[in-house]
């Protein structure tokens, strides 16, 4: 018998000044069984980081060719693709010939690694952002998991502040490739 994915309630609430974005969301997160609450958790933070109207997340692990989020314009077109851990060089390469605009978040203590090793085959993709937060971070974050959360991520000058209301996780995301300035 195959395992089934559990289901995460979340209702997010965003003060991004960075970008002017201030929204309630109500999501519904279907978490893999092989998918850890640090990756959750960590899609939850692009999802605030890059909230807007229609973003939505992929279909998930089992799904090759969709990203963990993106967002669709009305003709199905895909303006934004984000993709979190390591993905390979070849699924970054496709991601970008299909999206307006790809950002990876990387995590975990093999982000550098990672991201020293595709490197050079990345920086050619114009329309490619990476990013990368501190190995601690996600484990932190994973500490704020519920199976109903309510969560307030508040952005300011490139911190993320991650509160249920008891505990708090500060997030620095630093640019390791490509995006505005």
């Amino acid at each position: 018998m195959a395992l089934k994915a559990t289901v995460y309630k979340a209702e997010l609430s965003i003060a991004d000044m960075d970008r002017n974005y201030y929204g309630e969301h109500q999501l519904t997160i279907a978490r893999h069984p092989s998918e850890t609450d640090e990756r959750m958790m960590v899609r939850l933070l692009a999802f605030a980081l890059h909230a807007a109207e229609g973003l939505a997340f992929g279909k998930g692990l089992c799904v090759d060719d969709e990203p963990d989020l993106w967002l669709r314009d009305l003709t199905g077109a895909i303006e934004l693709w984000i993709d979190v851990g390591q993905p390979d060089e070849k699924w970054m390469r496709k991601a970008c010939g299909r999206a307006n605009e790809v950002v990876v978040l990387s995590y975990g203590r093999a982000a550098d690694v990672w991201w020293e090793g595709v490197r050079n085959k990345l920086t050619r993709l114009s329309n490619l952002t990476v990013l990368r937060i501190a190995p601690e971070v996600a484990p932190a974050l994973a500490g704020l998991t519920e199976r109903g959360m309510r969560l307030q991520f508040t952005i300011q000058d490139g911190q993320v502040w991650v509160t249920n209301g008891r505990d708090t996780v500060v997030v620095e995301p630093v640019r390791l490739y490509g995006g505005k300035d």
